[in-house]
């Protein structure tokens, strides 16, 4: 080996250390650009019979500096950033929404129930009917307007889901593609892989856990496994693996996503897809959107069931029964649609209990033996039986009536509140139609020697079964101190300090003072001290000014009516607000840590990777000597060369 060409390998390898530090430092801001140093070996020596001469130097490889685990920090720590900012984002429309105290819910609850105590105020007349009916059209819009916002955030999230599954196939195509690519570079040229082709499959890698958590596993020949969910590849070697943005088999209105196999799609668990703007718009959808359109829809429910109820329990302005004020439409039943055709079961779900509606969906299976009813909130299940059914059974406030023949295995959505706000109308056509009055009126003749006393009484449902046609007159029997006159055929309740005793009919209860009597759907409570033959007379309602039910649907704005009795309309609404606005800052509070995580794994694989512009300024500087040097090398060959031939002549 010649001084020539010793020189000549260290001109190379001085070059090639040039090119690689020029190469960092113009990529120095590329994203996901690994720093590259040229590593050198010596020459294989020649050996004589002086012993052995060097030959020089060679370049053993352009080494990639890159830490297998410190990226895998920073792509968990980049899903978790990237899906806490899309939860955050989502969440805050809602937060916005719920909150708004002009376009919320709260004011208009308000306005309505001012409205409602007005009808009290002047004896329910024009004006005030006119108010009522006004501010329940208004109440109506806000529940519509509100849900209508949610479903309009409901098909963002469809959008967004699409989306998202159309990127990260792209991606997966691409990493499959790039597996490829580098195998067959890297069996072309040897042991070392091409390093740009590495930096930008770990880019894409990346760009992938923006989008959903992606576990990634090495390979052969340099090629990596790419899996999600519950372990389903996503890339296996050149392979790709394709998902589906599909209408859910339950909910055709909800986009789900599907995993492609053998042609088939077949839905992932949503649950197992975490991370990424993909896993937390679904978990947006699960926890947040469904809670706040299933709570917004349970609080109409809640205020048309008893409106309406309270409404029918009294006389309208024309002297007739009240009607419903405002229309509710029952539970959403949806059919799994790959439910065997054969099947014939048609199932009702109507609240008959307000004040034991819950906020979650239900799921109805049939298992070959049994119906059964599980509430997807926790999982409760409830066995249908009997079935067939007699009367429809009621679950949480809601009558389940399953009629027909199902294959086992069969299931079907139910959905009893999501769409109350979008079906919350304003059933009345005319102010005249609110029932402000009650049914029934007592009075006390003048002639009545003692001092005994009967309130103006109110009326439960039971009381529509049997309305009064004519006066009913109580007498009081002071030899046996009872009462008599009840109607017929009816028993008698009778409450004294918490305790109820119950008198068959034909039975004469005795009179108590402060006593309350329940019969026939009418309760009343009597005081004083009547004398022998003294009489109480209930009838039916004459007095269309009179405003009592009004009162008692005034008085369903502070009553705790859900919850099972604990919350009112306003307190459940606000516990909505509460538990959305607390929801919102916690995501607030985890994305700012997320992104302060992802910040500093970054730093520390760039501690790694990165490109250090000052180490490389020093870097061209030791290369362009040894380039020099080596020149000089060359030179010195080339001058004792030419003397060598100038000996010769």
């Amino acid at each position: 080996m010649s001084l020539l060409s010793i020189g000549k390998t260290g001109l190379y390898a001085a070059q090639a250390g040039l090119a690689t530090t020029g190469n960092n430092i113009t990529n120095a801001n590329v994203a996901g650009y690994s720093r590259q140093v040229v590593v050198q070996a010596t020459a294989i020596s020649m050996g004589g019979s002086n012993g052995y001469i060097g030959t020089g130097t060679q370049v053993a490889q352009v080494k990639r500096y890159s830490d297998d685990f410190l990226n895998a920090q920073v792509r968990t720590a980049q899903a978790a950033s990237s899906g806490l900012d899309a939860y955050q984002a989502q969440v805050q429309q809602i937060d916005n929404l719920l909150a708004d105290t002009t376009s919320g819910l709260s004011p208009a609850l308000q306005d309505f129930f001012s409205a409602v105590q007005n009808l009290t105020g002047d004896g329910a007349g024009v004006s005030s009917r006119g108010s009522f009916m006004t501010s329940a059209d208004t109440l109506a819009a806000r529940f519509q307007s509100m849900t209508g916002r949610l479903d309009e955030i409901r098909k963002g999230v469809n959008t967004q889901l699409t989306a998202s599954v159309t990127t990260i196939n792209t991606y997966a195509k691409q990493i499959a593609q790039l597996n490829d690519k580098i195998g067959q570079l890297t069996e072309a040229g040897g042991l070392n892989p091409p390093n740009d082709l590495l930096d930008k499959r770990d880019q894409l890698i990346m760009d992938l856990n923006k989008q959903v958590k992606a576990t990634v596993v090495p390979g052969d020949n340099y090629s990596l496994t790419v899996s999600i969910g519950n372990g389903q590849p996503l890339v296996v070697g050149v392979n790709a693996f394709e998902l589906a943005a599909m209408n859910s088999p339950t909910d055709q209105t909800r986009v789900t996503i599907g995993y492609v196999t053998h042609g088939k799609t077949m839905p992932m668990a949503e649950s197992a897809l975490t991370g990424g703007e993909l896993g937390s718009v679904l978990q947006f959808r699960s926890q947040s959107l469904d809670l706040a359109q299933n709570s917004l829809g349970r609080v109409a429910i809640a205020v048309a069931t008893t409106m309406n109820d309270q409404n029918k329990l009294g006389l309208d302005g024309n002297g007739k029964p009240g009607g419903d004020i405002f229309t509710i439409a029952p539970a959403d039943v949806t059919k799994n649609i790959n439910n065997n055709n054969t099947s014939t079961t048609a199932i009702k779900a109507t609240v008959v209990d307000a004040t034991q509606l819950t906020t979650s969906n239900y799921k109805v299976d049939y298992d070959g033996t049994n119906y059964n009813v599980y509430r997807l909130s926790d999982n409760k299940k409830t066995v249908i039986s009997p079935y067939p059914q007699t009367q429809p059974q009621v679950i949480d406030g809601l009558a389940f009536d399953i009629q027909g023949a199902a294959d086992s295995g069969d299931n079907f959505l139910v959905r009893p509140t999501q769409n109350g706000a979008a079906n919350f109308k304003l059933a009345l056509t005319d102010g005249a139609q609110i029932a402000a009055a009650a049914p029934i009126a007592t009075s006390v003749p003048l002639t009545n020697s003692g001092t005994g006393k009967i309130s103006a009484g109110s009326v439960d449902k039971n009381y529509l079964g049997s309305p009064l046609t004519s006066s009913v007159t109580l007498a009081f029997d002071k030899t046996t101190g009872t009462l008599s006159g009840f109607p017929a055929g009816q028993g008698v309740s009778m409450t004294l300090n918490g305790t109820t005793t119950t008198y068959p009919a034909g039975t004469n209860p005795p009179f108590k003072d402060g006593a309350s009597y329940a019969v026939a759907g009418m309760s009343f409570t009597m005081n004083g001290a009547p004398g022998n033959g003294d009489t109480f007379t209930i009838a039916p309602n004459t007095g269309l000014g009179d405003t009592r039910n009004a009162g008692l649907m005034g008085d369903l704005q502070g009553k705790n009516i859900l919850d099972g009795g604990k919350a009112t309309y306003q307190s459940a609404y606000a516990t909505l607000v509460s538990t959305i606005g607390n929801k919102t800052r916690e995501v607030q509070a985890n994305a700012e840590a997320a992104a302060a995580q992802l910040t500093q794994a970054e730093a520390a694989a760039n501690n790694v990777s990165g490109v250090n512009l000052d180490e490389e300024a020093a870097n061209l500087l030791k290369y362009q000597q040894a380039y020099q040097a080596s020149g000089k090398v060359m030179q010195i060959a080339d001058t004792i060369f030419n003397a060598l031939l100038q000996i010769g002549h």
